[in-house]
């Protein structure tokens, strides 16, 4: 009891200058970052790293307070998009099972601020739904601080903290951030039916949300013995689980066990999650480390890129400099079930996006695979590393193949109207020297 202290003491804890990280996604301490912005008439200046806010905090959007809050988060959400010309907002590079050790490395934080769900009878609290990197900040922050919440499922891995190795408890009653089930489109459809295709009875996949990984989840359920090593579970995957689909009985690591390092979906996936000792939260940098990745035979990766261009080069971060979002575990993931027995890695993307014109205003349609990427464009995965590319008009494999067969096979697969142009882009960047 002499821990729990409330969320205005933790608030006063916080002194000007210092450097505050916070949990990831579903593991934001919901209460310490909805009440932030009220120290901001104390303080000049503080740091707070995040990874995918939940939400657009006062502290993040007021214009009057926004300047004494200094943002570099690991993940881009859409209030960090919003602001990053504002010049208090930043991006850490990263590959996301370095994310924490990488950062240790240049600083230490004076304060770790995570939700957890409430102790157990031995005093054991479960960090469960984020472990990428915030254990290892709670052990090396200054202060150690926990919101402890019974509507945190009690999640199992290497998530247990013991009360006394805390310096504070905060106790809260929030419900933990829901992210709804997407809702596939037919480019989506087509894309994940391509996608399911090619996964047979007995991988081991890792997946991550949105409208394309939702519809290939959706073309599982006639699969047999599949497994889940992934970066983050999802209420996808956790419908594979309860239809059986995914038991884990043929994997080589954690046999029977989902693996991830963080989880967000829906209620009910974090009502499957509670007490559930089939899926394990693991540390991120275990997880997401590529070697770890590979153990298991026929792992199967599947993420999505914003635009790739015609030697295999994927920017899956950014709209030209603009950060948009983050590397997280694509490198990790992709190069991972590289080296996996059988494995194969898949990179998604629409053929065309609607564009908006900066001279007319006017949106138009522009091909997503380019000869050239837009000038500034941030290379989230390597034209080395990339295997499997899908859109909706189709899935080639570039892995072995030479520049000039990757031009042919991904201009195969572009929306039928950007295809002459393609070549004649080709041609004209010495990207290819003849139209096939």
């Amino acid at each position: 009891m002499a821990k729990i202290i409330t969320a205005e003491k933790a608030l006063e804890l916080v002194k000007d200058g210092d450097y505050i990280v916070v949990g990831m996604a579903s593991s934001e301490p919901l209460e310490f970052c909805s009440n932030l912005h009220k120290i901001a008439p104390r303080i000049d200046q503080i740091t707070l790293t995040n990874c995918l806010a939940m939400k657009a905090y006062d502290f993040m959007t007021d214009e009057s307070i926004r300047s004494k809050f200094n943002v570099e988060s690991w993940f881009f959400d859409g209030t960090s998009r919003k602001n990053f010309q504002q010049g208090n907002f930043s991006f850490i590079p990263n590959h996301l099972h370095f994310a924490s050790s990488k950062r240790l490395v240049h600083k230490s934080p004076d304060i770790t601020i995570v939700s957890a769900s409430m102790p157990d009878k031995h005093g054991y609290v479960s960090v469960a739904l984020a472990n990428v990197y915030e254990q290892e900040h709670l052990k090396r922050a200054k202060i150690s601080i926990l919101e402890i919440n019974p509507n945190i499922p009690r999640t199992f891995g290497d998530v247990s903290v013991h009360i006394d190795d805390i310096d504070y408890l905060v106790e809260c009653s929030y419900q933990p951030p829901i992210i709804p089930e997407g809702v596939s489109n037919d480019k989506d459809k087509k894309i994940g039916a391509y996608i399911a295709d090619y996964i047979k009875d007995g991988d081991c996949l890792q997946v991550g949300i949105g409208g394309i990984p939702d519809a290939v989840v959706a073309s599982l359920f006639d699969k047999k013995d599949l497994g889940v090593h992934t970066e983050m579970m999802t209420t996808g995957l956790m419908k594979l689980a309860k239809a059986g689909v995914v038991n884990g009985s043929k994997k080589q690591t954690h046999v029977g066990k989902i693996v991830a390092c963080f989880a967000a979906g829906t209620q009910e996936l974090y009502e499957y999650m509670d007490d559930n000792p089939s899926i394990l939260i693991m540390d991120g940098a275990y997880v997401n480390d590529s070697w770890v990745i590979s153990q298991n035979d026929n792992q199967v990766s599947i993420n999505t890129t914003l635009e790739i261009d015609l030697v295999g080069q994927c920017c899956s971060e950014s709209i030209g400099s603009r950060q948009f979002s983050g590397t997280g575990g694509q490198t990790d993931t992709a190069v991972g079930a590289k080296m996996s027995k059988n494995g194969r890695s898949f990179i998604a993307l629409y053929s065309t996006a609607m564009v908006k014109n900066k001279a007319t205003g006017e949106r138009e349609e522009k091909s997503k695979i380019v000869a050239q990427l837009t000038a500034g464009a941030i290379v989230s995965l390597s034209r080395n590393d990339v295997d499997y590319v899908v859109t909706e008009y189709g899935c080639v494999c570039l892995t072995g193949t030479s520049c000039a067969e990757r031009v042919e096979l991904l201009i195969s697969i572009a929306h039928p109207d950007f295809r002459d142009q393609l070549w004649n882009d080709a041609i004209k960047c010495g990207v290819a020297v003849k139209r096939v």
